[in-house]
């Protein structure tokens, strides 16, 4: 068997992984990653960024739909075809193109990266295939894997996440088990690909992880594409037809070509022995500290794996401060707050604290709303429904909390991020002259607005 020997070992090439290599290799730490499948994780490869990719190809299609039916913009074309092996093989051709990034990246900063399936022996000691591998300080960053429902195992007619990004053709009839953010995004864009698309739901509203106010456009424009809702309702099983339960226990037979189930992500915890380190976990997370150690020292879990919130650039910022950890900086993870995003139709971005989440933290606040029915820019899109929300104390006006829902707003989590990094007040922003004619005028006018003084309201 052969030996290697490294300072630094990293079990996960996703952006947790790569990020920690990458930032280790600039501090000239030796370090070897080990992925047994393709660099990126699932975010580069079967996740974040085909799922955009699809998202984008379904929003062109649709809109060239929109125009050769009817154009308040005086567009006519002619109906529109969509040659789906096509669309998949331009969002393959993104994702080699930023894989083949990493790569060059990694080898630029001398890491060196073995492809195989990592094995765990000790805290000090994996072995891959009949490589075996020391090191002094181990980091975990296996990522996630789809939450599979018993009652509906993938395979022919139900599908996960992943051979939703790669479809061969696009199903007549398409059934969303799971409401949450990914069962939406998909939903929506096989929607606006032709698909007739129903979403079956067990909690009584779409999008349950974000505030009924928020997600109330995003219901609407699901009901203006025509996708059908089914609130309350319980999966029973899978025999050609989806079988389900409302809340009043009948029980309904829904038809379908195919099942996309998307009922969330847990941690990868299986297939690699981590049970051999015996580490104190969190649920199915690992337990970590403010600086993303494990119960076992010098050994580190970063991103999906401990736990939520699971987010790509949550595992990044992970990585890169442990990678400094290990060459001997003084670092501790404390972000005042992590953006979440939802790339539906209208987009949703939640940066903090939320109304309810500031109540119940006990804080006295000042919730004001901006609507992009006011906004100019926004009409400009085509796109009036939604708002800016501010959440700021009361007593000094900081600012606590960012909410967005319309046309776009993914774009303005770095501002709203970055306000509340840097302590900004209601003033800050409010006399921060916003450029005109742009989405981030309602930032301005929401703060503006919680202080009693909108402008264009």
């Amino acid at each position: 068997m052969q030996s290697l020997n490294t300072t630094l070992l990293i079990i996960g090439g996703g952006p947790g992984g790569y990020v920690t290599a990458i930032r280790a290799g600039q501090l000239g730490i030796p370090t070897i990653l080990v992925e047994g499948q393709a660099l990126g994780g699932t975010c580069l490869n079967i996740g974040c960024i085909p799922s955009k990719a699809l998202i984008h190809v379904a929003e062109q299609f649709h809109q060239t739909q929109h125009h050769s039916q009817h154009s308040a913009l005086g567009i006519s074309v002619s109906a529109p075809t969509l040659d789906i092996s096509k669309s998949v093989e331009w969002k393959d051709g993104i994702v080699d193109r930023l894989t083949t990034g990493v790569a060059a990246l990694l080898k630029k900063h001398k890491v060196q990266v073995i492809n195989g399936w990592a094995k765990i022996i000790d805290g000090k000691t994996v072995e891959v295939g009949d490589t075996r591998i020391h090191c002094e300080h181990l980091v975990l960053a296996t990522g996630s894997t789809s939450v599979n429902l018993p009652i509906l195992p993938i395979g022919g007619a139900i599908i996960s996440s992943t051979e939703a990004l790669t479809p061969k053709s696009v199903p007549k009839r398409l059934i969303v088990v799971g409401g949450g953010y990914i069962g939406l995004e998909l939903g929506i864009a096989y929607r606006k690909l032709g698909a007739e698309v129903s979403v079956v739901e067990a909690q009584d509203r779409i999008l349950p992880a974000y505030d009924a106010e928020l997600t109330q456009p995003v219901h609407d424009a699901l009901k203006q594409l025509g996708v059908k809702l089914y609130l309350k309702h319980s999966v029973l099983g899978f025999d050609g037809t989806l079988q389900v339960r409302d809340s009043e226990g009948e029980p309904l037979n829904l038809e379908t070509d195919q099942v996309l189930v998307a009922v969330g992500r847990k941690p990868n915890t299986q297939g690699w022995n981590l049970e051999a380190l015996n580490l104190d976990m969190n649920g199915s997370a690992i337990n970590i500290d403010s600086r993303c150690q494990t119960s076992m020292r010098n050994v580190y879990a970063i991103g999906d794996l401990s736990g939520e919130p699971m987010l790509a650039h949550r595992a990044m910022a992970q990585g890169e401060m442990v990678a400094e950890l290990i060459s001997g900086k003084t670092r501790e993870f404390n972000p005042t707050a992590i953006a979440a995003v939802c790339f539906t139709d209208p987009e949703l971005v939640v940066v903090g604290k939320t109304p309810d989440e500031a109540k119940a933290a006990g804080l006295d606040c000042i919730v004001s709303s901006f609507p992009f029915a006011a906004n100019g820019r926004a009409m400009t899109l085509e796109s009036k429904s939604g708002f800016v929300r501010v959440v700021a104390r009361r007593d000094n006006h900081l600012i606590v909390g960012w909410q967005a829902v319309g046309v776009g707003v993914s774009e303005l989590s770095t501002a709203f991020a970055q306000s509340l990094e840097m302590g900004a007040r209601l003033e800050d922003i409010g006399g921060t002259i916003h450029a005109h004619p742009t989405l981030g005028e309602a930032v301005q006018e929401a703060a503006l607005r919680a202080l009693g003084h909108a402008l264009h309201l």
